[in-house]
């Protein structure tokens, strides 16, 4: 089609359609009724594509940089070393340094039951993006060949640890995981009423009991400076490990973040009287604020859905180390 030149009324059309039979698909009712789609409809329904776009953007190199670093921390330091580490990483490296099984099949078996619980108590996309990353991982350390960095015991433990750590935190932060420890320890922490750190710090204490009967004392205690450092480095990247995340959320579209968070999210909301105070003399209006409780593995969806609704909309989020009482459990949707 050399020479011709793209009319930008047709691409417009063009965009147009694209977005009503994506974004604004669930709203066919209007189409039905023989009505249209408004302007503002459509420029919203293309802001809501952009940011959805973005988003999945991000997620993925976030996830694909997550693979790499965990995989030159996997084979570049911890397993030619013969040290591991804490969660579902440590039981794949102790199982194959004791019964040869390759560490890549290892990878996707032992994680696949913490999937399917991710998919249960988190949803749907994080199970399919969770899928892909430990796919990718498991795929990564069966074909990629990475150097033997070093053979100097403290600093494999360190940065063997620093690169798995950061592997990991990259990953959450593209919502996905590449350890499914931490989806155990919220399902457990629900079923019997203690902390996250409590279940994280009781598996790790039995995987490296088991290091140390398999493997020998020595690169245990090797092992747990790797998990230390390892733990340090995903705190560093996704800002705590606290399982909740305390988020206050001032718009002028509260009553729409509010649907949201109810519907989209399944989380409960807390909605409060306040002011809004600006401008030199002080000036205040009356406002609705919002404040709901959500894990940190939904920060992600929840900063999007809100950049979807109202882009300049104040946020506030805060750890929240534990939770107890109320309706902190998601809520189960209708199909």
């Amino acid at each position: 089609m050399s020479g011709q030149r793209l009319n930008p009324d047709s691409m417009n059309s063009f965009c147009k359609q694209v977005i009503i039979q994506t974004v604004l698909k669930g709203k066919k009712s209007y189409l039905h009724k023989g009505k249209h789609f408004s302007e503002y409809q459509i420029a919203k329904g293309y802001r809501v594509l952009k940011v959805t776009a973005l988003r999945y953007t991000k997620d993925i190199l976030l996830i694909i940089a997550g693979i790499f670093s965990a995989s030159l921390g996997l084979k570049g330091f911890l397993l030619t070393n013969h040290f591991i580490d804490g969660g579902v990483t440590g039981i794949s490296l102790l199982i194959s340094l004791t019964l040869g099984v390759p560490l890549y099949i290892l990878i996707i078996g032992i994680n696949i039951p913490f999937i399917i619980l991710g998919y249960r108590i988190i949803g749907r996309a994080f199970a399919v993006k969770t899928i892909l990353a430990i796919a990718g991982l498991a795929l990564c350390v069966g074909i990629v060949e990475f150097p033997d960095v070093t053979r100097d015991n403290l600093l494999v433990a360190v940065f063997g640890g620093f690169f798995l750590g950061a592997g990991i935190g990259l990953a959450v932060r593209g919502g996905a995981v590449i350890d499914g420890t931490e989806v155990l320890a919220i399902y457990l922490s629900k079923k019997f009423g203690v902390t996250i750190g409590d279940v994280i710090i009781v598996i790790n204490i039995l995987i490296f009991s088991a290091g140390a009967k398999f493997l020998g004392i020595e690169p245990a205690l090797y092992s747990m400076i790797t998990y230390l450092s390892a733990s340090k480095t995903l705190d560093f990247i996704v800002e705590g490990l606290e399982e909740y995340t305390g988020v206050t959320i001032i718009s002028a579209h509260n009553e729409e973040i509010r649907q949201m968070i109810i519907h989209e999210m399944g989380r409960g909301v807390t909605v409060y009287n306040g002011k809004r105070g600006f401008g030199k003399r002080g000036e205040s209006i009356d406002v609705d604020i919002i404040y709901t409780v959500i894990t940190r593995l939904e920060l992600n969806k929840l900063n999007s859905e809100i950049q979807k609704i109202d882009p300049n909309c104040f946020v506030v989020m805060s750890s929240v180390k534990d939770t107890k009482g109320g309706m902190i459990k998601k809520r189960p949707f209708k199909h």
